[in-house]
C-alpha cells in the first residue's frame, strides 16, 4: 500500500503557473468587455482622489518630500495591481511605514532609504518564489492589534508639530518620550492658524463621512483648508514654503548607487520593511477576499509587492504595500478587476503632469489633519479592547507588543508579541493533553472538549487484569511530552500486555517519540507485550524513525484489534 493511500485521497497540488499567475490575466482570460472597463475607470478614478493627498501627506511624515509618495503610488502602485495575486489590492505609500521609513531617512538619507527599499524588493521576490507566504497568516491576530495601534499613536505622535504649528530647534526626535519633551520646549511657537486648518480638515473628513460617504473627504478637505489658507491669507506653512512644490513629469529611472558598507548597514530595515510589507499586503488582500467571496493567490501578491519595491525605488519612491483602506475603497466603489488599480496610477500621474503647481498651496497643517484621522482609524477600537478582556495571556501579548513598538521598535514589537504568543501557545497545548485507562481517568482535572471532566476508557474492556489500555488525547509534542513520560514510567511495568491507544493524537514531534521509544524499551525490559493502536501514517512514520518499529513494538489499527491479537497469543 503506497503512502497516498495510507494517508487517503489528497488535494492536487497547483503548479507553478497556477501559484503565480497574475490576476490579472484571469480577468483578461475570462472575458473583459467595455463594462468592466468603465466599472475599473470610476474605481480607479474614486480611489486616486483618495490616494493623492494621503501619499503626500505619508511621504512627509516619513520624513521625505512630497512627490516620493506620489511616486510610489504610481509605479508601485501600477505594479502590484499589474502583477498581483488579488484583483483588488491597491498598492502604494502605507501609514504603518512611516515610522520605519523616517528612522532609515535619519540614520542613513534618502539614499540609504532607496537602497533599503530596493533590497526589500529583493527580498519580497524571494519570500514569495519560495512560497513562504501561507507563512505569513500565522502572526496571531492579538500582534497585528497591538502593532497597528502602537502604530498609529507613533503617527499620531509625529504630526504634533504640524498639528499645532510648532517650530523646533533642531531636528524633531524620532522616539516619543524625547519627541513630547521636544514639543512641549517648543510651545512658545504655537501658531492659531495651524491649529484652525487641523480643525477645519478633521471636521470636514468627519462631516462628509457621516452626511455624505460617498463623497471623497480628505480630498474635499484639504482643498477646502487650502482654498480658505490662501483666501484669508493665514500664516501656515504649505508645501510650497517648505518643498517648493512637486515637479510636473516622472524623474527617470536610477539604479542605487553600489556601497557594500551601505546595504550592510541598511539591511536590517530592509528586513523590517519586507516584514511590514508581507503581513500589511497580505492583510490587505485578506481583507478584500471578505468583501468580495474571492480568493488571493499570497505568494503571486509577495512576487509583485517585491516588484513595486524594486520599481518604487528605481523612480526615487518609498515602500510600496497594499494598502487597506484604498483597497476596501476600490472594492466599495465597484472595481470589477486589477485594472481599477492601474487606472488609479494613471490618474495620479495626470495629477502630476497637469495640475502639479496646485499642490504648492496645500498647508502642512492640513495634511496633519488626514494623518491623524488615518490614525484614529487605524486602531482596531473593539477588537483592541475585546482582547484585553478575553483572556490574561491574549492582553499580554497585546500590550506587550503594543508598548515595545510605542517606546522602542517595530520590529522588536513584532518579534517579542509573537515569540510571547509561541510560548502561551505551547502552554496551552501542554495543558490539553490527557492520558487515560480503561480503568481510571489518570489526569482528573483535564476536560474535554465540551469542558466537561473526561471520562474513563471504555469501562467494557476491563475484564483482563493483565493489560492495560492507555489513550493519549491531544497534540503529543515537546511541550507535553513530560506529562505523558511521568504517566507511562510510572504504568509500565505493572501488566504483560501493554497498548497505547494514540487514535486520538492528531500530531506527533520527536521529542514525544522518543518517551514512546523509552517506554518501549522499558516494556522490553519487563518483559512486558508493547501494542501502539490507531497510528495516523504520520504518526506511524514519526515513530518508525526513532526506531519504535517491530519487533520492539506491534502496530494494530485499533484497539480491539490489539486486544484480539492479544486473546490469539495467548499472552492474557
Amino acid at each position: 500500500m503506497s503512502a497516498a493511500t495510507e494517508i487517503g485521497e489528497t488535494r492536487r497540488q497547483p503548479s507553478f503557473g497556477e501559484l503565480f499567475t497574475p490576476k490579472l490575466v484571469t480577468v483578461l482570460r475570462d472575458g473583459y468587455g467595455l463594462r468592466q472597463l468603465q466599472a475599473d475607470a470610476l474605481a480607479g478614478l474614486t480611489v486616486a482622489i483618495v490616494a493623492l493627498p494621503l501619499s503626500m501627506a505619508i511621504a512627509i511624515a516619513s520624513g521625505v518630500s512630497p512627490e516620493r509618495g506620489l511616486y510610489t503610488a504610481i509605479i508601485g502602485g501600477f505594479l502590484v495591481s499589474a502583477l498581483g495575486g488579488s484583483r483588488f489590492q491597491i498598492g502604494g505609500p502605507a501609514g504603518a511605514f512611516i515610522v520605519l521609513v523616517a528612522s532609515t531617512v535619519a540614520r542613513h538619507g534618502v539614499d540609504g532609504l532607496i537602497l533599503a527599499t530596493m533590497m526589500s524588493g529583493v527580498f519580497l521576490l524571494a519570500v514569495g518564489y519560495l512560497r513562504l507566504g501561507t507563512y505569513i497568516k500565522f502572526i496571531p491576530y492579538p500582534v497585528t492589534v497591538g502593532f497597528t495601534a502602537g502604530i498609529a499613536v507613533i503617527i499620531f505622535a509625529s504630526q504634533l508639530s504640524e498639528l499645532f504649528g510648532l517650530s523646533l530647534d533642531g531636528k524633531e526626535p524620532g522616539e516619543l518620550i524625547p519627541k513630547l519633551q521636544a514639543l512641549a520646549a517648543a510651545w512658545g511657537t504655537f501658531n492659531p492658524a495651524a491649529v484652525a486648518v487641523t480643525v477645519l480638515t478633521i471636521a470636514i473628513i468627519a462631516g462628509l463621512r457621516r452626511w455624505r460617504p460617498s463623497w471623497p473627504g480628505m480630498l474635499v478637505a484639504v482643498a477646502a483648508a487650502s482654498t480658505i489658507a490662501v483666501a484669508a491669507g493665514l500664516p501656515v506653512e504649505t508645501i510650497g514654503t517648505r518643498f517648493g512644490g512637486i515637479p510636473r513629469a516622472l524623474p527617470l529611472p536610477a539604479l542605487p548607487t553600489p556601497d557594500l558598507a551601505l546595504m550592510q548597514a541598511v539591511l536590517p530595515d530592509a528586513i523590517a520593511f519586507t516584514l511590514l510589507g508581507a503581513i500589511e499586503s497580505l492583510l490587505s488582500a485578506v481583507v478584500a477576499d471578505g468583501m468580495t467571496g474571492r480568493r488571493h493567490r499570497s505568494n503571486c501578491e509577495l512576487v509583485a509587492q517585491g516588484f513595486a519595491n524594486i520599481g518604487s525605488a528605481l523612480f526615487g519612491g518609498i515602500c510600496v504595500t497594499g494598502t487597506i483602506a484604498r483597497t476596501a475603497t476600490n472594492v466599495r466603489a465597484g472595481a470589477h478587476g486589477p485594472i481599477a488599480g492601474m487606472l488609479h496610477s494613471g490618474f495620479l500621474l495626470a495629477f502630476i503632469l497637469v495640475a502639479a503647481p496646485l499642490a504648492s498651496y496645500i498647508p502642512l497643517a492640513a495634511l496633519a489633519g488626514v494623518l491623524a484621522v488615518v490614525a484614529w482609524n487605524m486602531v482596531e477600537k473593539t477588537a483592541f479592547a475585546a482582547l484585553v478582556r478575553s483572556s490574561w495571556g491574549d492582553a499580554s501579548v497585546l500590550l506587550v507588543t503594543f508598548l515595545l513598538v510605542i517606546f522602542r521598535d517595530l520590529t522588536e514589537g513584532i518579534v517579542v508579541g509573537f515569540a510571547l504568543s509561541a510560548v502561551l501557545f505551547i502552554e496551552r497545548m501542554s495543558r490539553a493533553i490527557a492520558v487515560e485507562t480503561r480503568r481510571a481517568v489518570v489526569q482528573p482535572d483535564v476536560a474535554d472538549a465540551a469542558g466537561g471532566p473526561r471520562q474513563s476508557y471504555d469501562a467494557s474492556e476491563a475484564t483482563d487484569p493483565d493489560t492495560v489500555v492507555y489513550r493519549i488525547s491531544g497534540a503529543f509534542f515537546f511541550g507535553s511530552a513530560s506529562t505523558v513520560a511521568t504517566v507511562l514510567d510510572r504504568l509500565a511495568g505493572q501488566r504483560k500486555t501493554f497498548v497505547i491507544d494514540c487514535s486520538g493524537v492528531p500530531f506527533l514531534d520527536s521529542t514525544a517519540a522518543n518517551v514512546i521509544e523509552g517506554a518501549a524499551h522499558k516494556a522490553q525490559r519487563s518483559g512486558v507485550r508493547l501494542f501502539i493502536a490507531g497510528a495516523s501514517p504520520a504518526v506511524r512514520r514519526m515513530l518508525f524513525a526513532h526506531g519504535v518499529r517491530p519487533p520492539l513494538v506491534r502496530y494494530k489499527a485499533s484497539v480491539e484489534r490489539a486486544l484480539k491479537q492479544v486473546r490469539i497469543d495467548g499472552v492474557s
